[in-house]
């Protein structure tokens, strides 16, 4: 990575901190924006640094630092309920990011990041379901109905805003013409 890289980087990281402040506590699962925060990465980030960007953020959750939702931080929230939505993300974001690096370049890039997304939130709400049922002591109906289903639809809206934020940071840093 260059010195440039770094810095978005970093930036991703403070963003994915400051999206995860911004909270609405609807019961064990939070409504945050971080979802868009995410969504933003596939579009102006590269693979690499899309996966760093979240890699970052966890391990400085992991270590104590409050950067997750309501300010928490530590080992606790990666093992408690909710945790693994966050270590869906790095997962999702892997996958995410290569399937991106697949679609066909004629593809807009709005389309192609709204794709890579898509899975990003697909792979996170399969992996914070699993251990919110694990847990929690829940069914895999519960646990969805919790976690999942009160969030569908903001979270196809915080996708869709985040691929179009994501695609106009990517045309402002030069990743992408202007006219893409």
């Amino acid at each position: 990575m260059n010195t440039r890289q770094i810095a978005y980087v970093g930036v991703s990281v403070a963003l994915l901190a400051v999206s995860a402040w911004i909270t609405l506590p609807i019961g064990p699962v939070p409504f945050t924006l971080q979802t868009l925060a995410l969504a933003m990465l596939p579009a102006s980030l590269d693979r690499t640094g899309a996966c760093a960007s979240v890699a970052v953020y966890l391990l400085l959750g992991t270590i104590g630092l409050p950067v997750f939702s309501g300010f928490s931080g530590g080992i606790g929230s990666i093992f408690g309920p909710t945790g693994g939505f966050l270590w869906g993300f790095l997962i999702g974001m892997l996958v995410a990011t290569t399937v991106k690096g697949l679609l066909p370049e004629r593809l807009p890039l709005f389309t192609r990041a709204l794709i890579a997304d898509i899975i990003l939130l697909l792979i996170s709400y399969c992996c914070g379901t699993f251990q919110l049922m694990v847990v929690g002591s829940m069914d895999v109906v519960a646990a969805l109905l919790i976690a999942v289903v009160p969030f569908v639809v903001p979270d196809i809206v915080k996708l869709a805003v985040g691929a179009q934020v994501g695609c106009a940071v990517a045309r402002a840093t030069g990743r992408l013409s202007p006219h893409a």
